[in-house]
């Protein structure tokens, strides 16, 4: 069996801006270029697409797609890829089914991987066969534009902010179909974005970028609760982990779910007992104690670690990365109680959530 993995190298120098990246990313699921705005990670991917031409290496799967050390260069219209940019860019003269046709019918029958009406329903798309791009809302154009994408039956798919271009209501409405690719489809996808929320619920793995520089590369948990990141001082810091659910509360509208050796308790019981959710863990919603208390509000009271410690972005706060029984955690705690409560690397404690 081949390996699946995508394999990048590109050393691009743009006068005054240089990006210098080497990564091995998995064959299967998402993987999250993120940064700020002028990080490298649109240049990153065009150069992934062939759309711009840098030095370098590419391999995707078993397929080499560039190799300047044999002068092999693929061109973008051979590469077997879908390209979702953040406008939904169909062609206005055609009705949705056409503007599908123009991608399903780029490629021969016997090379197709995906059929028409799965991916319909798998974008909740079929009743809009007959429309024009000018009378769909936002969300209904990239989700007509990403099936479009899928039925040209790529081997790799990118994503360019595909999200950025739409209000907050209708980027709620698209998310939920990004996450059935995520869960239906062995299609890998490299997602842009500057959004730490769209990464949490669809990442596996991260890369994140500064500058030109690739500054780490590895799962999500793993990246999240790195305290050597700019993102471990930002104010919307998180760890992000998933976990299995376990049972639900009715009567309280709980769930509980198993979070490596941990029991967390969260409000809702939308997914059913067994499935597999995420958990975005803010480092602000944790508190840390010396011992249990029966006298508090908060849901969750897990025995923990302190494994780290670093000063945070202000004079008041250290964050402290911690273990509670195998599931990764940042906290953002003053430097005052630090102090009197004496935590120190290697010191057990309680973590509160609430």
């Amino acid at each position: 069996m081949s390996e699946r993995a995508i394999h990048a190298r590109f050393n691009i120098d743009q006068g005054s801006f240089a990006l210098h990246a080497d990564l091995a990313l998995p064959g299967r699921g998402v993987t999250a270029f993120l940064g700020r705005s002028g990080a490298g990670k649109t240049t990153l991917l065009r150069a992934i697409a062939g759309l711009e031409r840098h030095v370098g290496y590419l391999k995707v799967n078993d397929e080499v797609w560039q190799d300047d050390e044999i002068g092999l260069f693929v061109p973008t219209f051979r590469r077997a890829l879908g390209y979702v940019f953040q406008e939904a860019s169909l062609l206005p003269h055609l009705n949705v089914r056409r503007n599908l046709e123009f991608g399903w019918k780029r490629i021969p029958p016997s090379s197709r991987k995906l059929e028409w009406k799965p991916v319909l329903s798998l974008l909740g798309i079929e009743h809009l066969l007959q429309r024009y791009p000018d009378g769909l809302s936002g969300g209904e154009r990239q989700r007509v534009a990403i099936a479009r994408s899928l039925l040209t039956s790529p081997d790799l798919l990118l994503m360019d902010e595909p999200l950025a271009s739409l209000d907050p209501t209708r980027r709620e409405e698209v998310l939920p179909y990004l996450e059935r690719i995520h869960d239906e489809l062995a299609i890998p996808m490299l997602y842009v974005s500057h959004s730490p929320d769209e990464v949490a619920r669809l990442a596996d793995h991260v890369v994140l970028l500064e500058a030109g520089r690739v500054l780490a590369s590895g799962t999500i948990a793993e990246v999240s609760s790195r305290l050597d990141l700019p993102t471990a001082f930002e104010e919307s810091a998180a760890v992000v982990v998933e976990g299995k659910v376990e049972s639900h509360d009715p009567h309280y509208g709980i769930s509980r779910l198993r979070v490596a050796g941990s029991l967390v308790q969260v409000a809702g019981c939308g997914p059913a007992v067994g499935d597999r959710v995420r958990l975005r863990i803010l480092a602000r919603d944790v508190s840390v104690a010396l011992a249990a208390h029966d006298d508090m509000s908060v849901l969750n009271q897990l025995p923990a670690e302190v494994m780290a410690e670093a000063p945070s972005n202000n004079n008041a706060h250290v964050i402290l990365r911690l273990q509670a029984e195998g599931m990764p955690l940042l906290a953002r705690v003053t430097r005052q109680s630090r102090d009197r409560l004496g935590i120190l690397p290697g010191k057990r404690n309680l973590v509160h959530d609430a």
